[in-house]
């Protein structure tokens, strides 16, 4: 297997094995707030849903998280790459990571921006909260016309075919 491919879909540079794969397979607790953020990118690229539920800071006070809608997500979605823009801590045993995770659902590019907070619980990381920061989704490719032919090959205009609503 190529270099190229064992390397962490995080964009540490390191190989899997030897980065999020540590974390997501539970040998070890991630050190820090950026490294469970990038724990739990690689998570919805390698489709390791548990890891991301089992990440999440449970409570009263806090969302409890879509198990199918973050499946969908993560097994529909053609994942591009993390960029982390900045790491701060907060306080004692709380942090943000901003980030953006690029990637393709449905034809459509989009690029998930984020401010996720991060607080340690008994020694160990937890995602508790983030807040989105839009951006403008772009569509791959070009646009279909309702009177053109339908892409699929039926024959048929988009609009009777792949284009109904």
């Amino acid at each position: 297997m190529s270099e190229t491919k064992d390397l962490c879909p995080c964009g540490s540079g390191k190989t899997y094995a030897e980065c999020c794969e540590l974390y997501i397979k539970g040998k070890e607790k991630a050190p820090t707030a950026e490294a469970l953020m990038r724990a739990r990118y690689t998570s919805y690229v390698k489709q390791e849903i548990d890891f991301i539920i089992n990440t999440c800071e449970t409570g009263d006070k806090i969302a409890q998280i879509d198990r199918k809608a973050t499946e969908d997500w993560s097994k529909n979605s053609t994942w591009h790459g993390l960029k982390i823009l900045r790491t701060e801590d907060i306080k004692e045993g709380e942090s943000i990571v901003e980030f953006e995770a690029e990637y393709t659902l449905k034809g459509m590019h989009d690029i998930h921006h984020e401010i996720a907070g991060f607080r340690k619980i008994n020694g160990e990381w937890f995602y508790s909260e983030g807040m989105m920061r839009p951006t403008t989704v772009v569509r791959e490719g070009k646009k279909v016309g309702r009177n053109e032919p339908c892409p699929c090959g039926s024959g048929k205009k988009y609009k009777q075919c792949c284009g109904k609503n």
